[in-house]
């Protein structure tokens, strides 16, 4: 009786998700040969073709995504199983992303639960702001991420708000007459468009003097006393301030928190538990208090 093992359905998985098969053979440890035969093997048990080569990769064909529905949950099933009679917890590797400003306030509490509950688990983590995170999802450089979403259409997904704030060094006050100097991340980020969305909408002059990718960097420039920023209100450091509401520093909005992973798939096993165990742990978080 022909059969699809464990190994080879693991293998499609990964040739599937990769879109290619020199990185699928990278996921599973095995040679671009080795993974050929298994393919060609598969493709003898199913009586057909489930990919075709194309110049960017590979695409499944029709018999192909049948077979991909029932091995993603074939694979899932066994390896739930495996872990549940032999509780040796879950193995492998995960690469995190999170935006600064969250390193501070979240990303320690997110790694102590994830290495209490999952300690056989290597994390990598990746710095860098929710633009750049979201492509690094879509190109699989990075497995599940913390990001910022406006809330408006997002309720679903987001986890926690957290307040936008005005930050500047404590020798700064802002201009009566001059236009205000303010440090903004990249032109992608939410922080940086409410910021000039709440200065437009308050008629306030203003020049965006400074742009960072870096959260160091904007901090640098605001320790200068040379401009105001915006964090979100737990990324804030001590010897920086909070600036007050009014006329030339408008009411700025608040940004959803969510936890994402990879769009084009079902999360692996242990992706989707790391992934779950972010959400719980955000969501009993305490709020920061103004």
């Amino acid at each position: 009786m022909l059969q699809l093992d464990f190994d080879l359905l693991r293998t499609f998985v990964a040739i599937a998700d990769t879109d290619s098969l020199t990185r699928a053979a990278a996921e599973v440890g095995r040679t671009q040969s080795a993974i050929s035969m298994q393919l060609k093997r598969i493709e003898e048990i199913v009586d057909g073709a489930v990919l075709v080569r194309t110049a960017r990769g590979v695409e499944l064909t029709s018999r192909g995504n049948r077979l991909l529905s029932h091995a993603r949950r074939l694979v899932r099933a066994h390896d739930e199983a495996l872990l549940d009679v032999t509780d040796r917890g879950l193995t492998g590797s995960v690469r995190l992303g999170c935006p600064e400003d969250y390193c501070t306030e979240f990303l320690p509490v997110v790694l102590r639960a994830i290495a209490a509950q999952h300690p056989r688990v290597a994390l990598e983590v990746v710095c860098a702001p929710t633009p750049l995170l979201e492509k690094m999802l879509d190109a699989r450089r990075v497995d599940v991420a913390l990001v910022s979403l406006a809330p408006e259409g997002n309720l679903e997904r987001v986890i926690r708000l957290e307040d936008l704030v005005w930050i500047a060094s404590q020798d700064f006050y802002p201009p009566s007459d001059d236009p205000l100097q303010i440090a903004l991340s990249v032109p992608e980020t939410l922080d940086h468009q409410a910021a000039r969305r709440a200065l437009e909408a308050a008629n306030v002059s203003y020049r965006v003097a400074y742009e960072s990718v870096s959260k160091d960097g904007l901090l640098a420039i605001v320790r200068a006393g040379i401009a105001v920023a915006v964090l979100t209100r737990g990324a804030v450091p001590a010897d920086l301030r909070i600036m007050p509401v009014g006329e030339r520093l408008p009411q700025l909005p608040r940004v959803g928190i969510a936890v994402v992973s990879y769009s084009g798939t079902v999360d692996s096993l242990v992706v989707e538990s790391v992934k779950e165990l972010m959400i719980r742990t955000l969501g009993t978080m305490a709020p920061v208090l103004s």
